[in-house]
């Protein structure tokens, strides 16, 4: 009997180890929320680790709209959009460094890195026709991380103005990516 009530606890535990990360540094959506300067955030302020839906975007992953939670209902606070709600990092190069901070560490294939159109809307939700679905940045490398990963990017330089850039870091051995967005604020000095 202790046997069969083990199975379910180990089960419990291999899905709750999986990897988790979140953007550091330009500080995410998710990961403003936990240090509250997001306000109002929910559930996501105490799990900015956890946004994880399917892999494969833009052609699979989060449903449209749904694309800032990666479809968690617990964190869908975080898909609301519009132009002054989240605070916004200033970008003033376009040559960034991003930075993950894993808090669970697992196998990678990559990452990338998506940014708002030019014309985007920002008073509409997230959807994948507001990104450009080729990303600006990608590291393809089947490898385990270190619990802070560091990206050097070069951001499209024919922007300005507010913009969003969505991270996904895709897991090698599951079906699942973590989602970040980060709200940015692009004002490039000449």
């Amino acid at each position: 009997m202790k046997k069969l009530l083990l199975f379910p606890l180990l089960l419990c535990y291999s899905y709750f180890a999986l990897p988790h990360g979140y953007i550091e540094y330009p500080a995410s959506r998710a990961y403003l929320c936990k240090l509250q300067t997001n306000k109002n955030c929910g559930a996501i302020q105490y799990e900015p680790q956890s946004v994880e839906g399917l892999k494969g975007f833009p052609q699979k992953g989060p449903v449209d709209g749904k694309i800032a939670s990666a479809g968690v209902a617990a964190f869908s606070s975080i898909d609301v959009q519009n132009p002054f709600r989240w605070t916004r990092m200033l970008i003033e190069t376009p040559d960034f460094d991003f930075f993950w901070r894993l808090t669970a560490i697992h196998k990678t294939t990559k990452w990338e890195y998506f940014i708002t159109r030019k014309d985007w809307n920002p008073s509409e939700p997230l959807t994948r026709s507001q990104f450009e679905l080729t990303p600006f940045c990608k590291y393809e490398k089947v490898e385990t991380p270190p619990s802070l990963v560091q990206h050097n990017c070069k951001l499209p330089q024919n922007y300005q103005g507010y913009h969003i850039v969505l991270g996904v870091w895709t897991i090698n051995d599951t079906g699942n990516a973590f989602y970040q967005v980060i709200d940015i604020e692009i004002d490039y000095k000449q």
